[in-house]
C-alpha cells in the first residue's frame, strides 16, 4: 500500500501530531468524502505500507518526529511557490520554507524531497519574466538540496472561482507555457535539477521536460528498493500518471488556504472544520459517531512477489 498525506489537505504543516499519534496506534479512520458516515479504518503497520507519499509546503512542525517515521519508507512532495500572501495567505516566509527544506533534505536526502512548483498561474500583477526570475532564485536557493522538480499549470475549477476571481488569476496560454517550459527547463539544469509536469496535456518534451507523477512507481521503488506492482489510480484525471494510493485527508481543512487550491473551497468551513481537530481522534476532524460504520480496508504490500533487496 502506498499512503498520500495528503492531496486534501496539509497534514505535515497543520496536523503533524494527529498523525503521530496515528503511527503509534497503528491505525487511522478516514471519512468517505462522498459519504461521510462510511469510514474506512485504515492499517499503517509497517508490514502492510510500502512508501507514504508526503505532500506539503511546510513540514516543520512534524520535523521533531522524524524517527518515529524511521520503520517506513518515504519521501515528500515539498511545494515551494514564488507567490505572495494574497494568494497563499497562510504561507510563512519564504527564507523560514527555504531553511525547512534545506533541514529536511540534509535528513532524509535530497533524493526523498521534491520540489513542486505549483501550479504556475498569472495575473495582472504576475507575468512570465516574474516567474521566471523567481524561479532562478528559487532553483539557486535548492541546489544540492533536491535533484527533482515537478511543475504545473492552473486548472480554474468552478468551485475555487470565488476564491480567484478578485485576483483576476488565469492558467496560461498552450504558448505561455510552451515558452515557460523552455526557460524553467534551462534554469533547472543549471543548478542540477530535472523537471518533470504534473497532470498536463501539453507537450514540454522539447524543453526536456517529460510528463511525470507525483506518486511515481519508479521513485517509489527507488525509495522502497524493490519492484512494486501497481496500476494507475483511476480517481485521478486521465492525465494524472500517478499509481493507486490510500489517502488520509480531508477537503477543507487546510490553514495555508491558498486561493488556487482545489481541495479548499469554502474558508469559514476550514476554519470550523480546523477547530473541531482533536490530535487525539482516530478522524482527522471530529469524532467518531453512533451513525458512522467503520469498515477496515483491506491493504496489502504491493512488493513484486519473488525479488529481494
Amino acid at each position: 500500500m502506498i499512503l498520500s498525506v495528503s492531496r486534501r489537505t496539509d497534514i505535515p504543516a497543520f496536523y503533524s501530531e494527529w498523525l503521530f499519534n496515528r503511527i503509534r496506534e497503528g491505525f487511522a479512520d478516514v471519512r468517505n468524502p462522498m459519504n461521510p458516515h462510511r469510514v474506512s479504518r485504515i492499517n499503517l503497520r509497517p508490514e502492510v505500507v510500502d512508501c507514504i507519499v508526503f505532500w506539503t509546503k511546510n513540514p516543520r512542525p512534524m520535523l521533531h518526529g522524524l524517527d518515529l517515521l524511521a520503520p517506513y519508507r518515504y519521501y515528500f512532495q515539498f511545494t515551494l511557490n514564488s507567490y505572495d500572501r494574497l494568494i497563499e495567505p497562510g504561507m510563512p516566509r519564504k527564507k523560514e520554507v527555504i531553511a525547512t527544506f534545506r533541514n529536511l533534505a540534509r535528513r532524509i536526502g535530497r533524493d526523498r524531497v521534491v520540489w513542486r512548483y505549483d501550479p504556475i498561474l498569472l495575473s495582472d500583477r504576475i507575468d512570465l519574466e516574474y516567474h521566471i526570475r523567481y524561479f532562478e532564485e528559487l532553483a539557486g536557493r535548492l541546489e544540492g538540496y533536491t535533484d527533482r522538480c515537478v511543475i504545473s499549470f492552473l486548472d480554474l475549477y468552478r468551485k475555487i472561482m470565488p476564491n480567484t476571481r478578485t485576483l483576476n488569476l488565469r492558467a496560461p496560454t498552450t504558448e505561455e507555457m510552451i515558452l515557460l517550459g523552455e526557460k524553467l527547463g534551462t534554469i533547472a539544469r543549471r543548478h542540477g535539477i530535472r523537471v518533470f509536469s504534473c497532470a498536463e496535456e501539453v507537450d514540454l518534451s522539447g524543453a526536456g521536460i517529460e510528463h511525470g507523477a507525483c506518486i511515481d512507481p519508479f521513485l517509489v521503488e527507488q525509495v522502497c528498493g524493490y519492484e512494486i506492482e501497481c496500476k494507475k489510480d483511476a480517481n485521478q484525471r486521465k492525465e494524472c500518471r500517478c499509481v493507486e494510493s490510500i489517502d488520509l485527508g480531508a477537503y477543507n481543512t487546510c490553514c495555508h488556504e491558498c486561493a488556487y487550491c482545489y481541495a479548499n473551497f469554502n474558508r469559514e468551513k476550514v476554519q470550523a472544520q480546523h477547530a473541531r481537530h482533536n490530535p487525539a481522534s482516530s478522524l482527522l476532524i471530529g469524532e467518531l459517531t453512533s451513525e458512522d460504520v467503520v469498515r477496515e480496508r483491506p491493504v496489502r504490500l504491493l512488493r513484486r512477489q519473488g525479488l529481494f533487496q
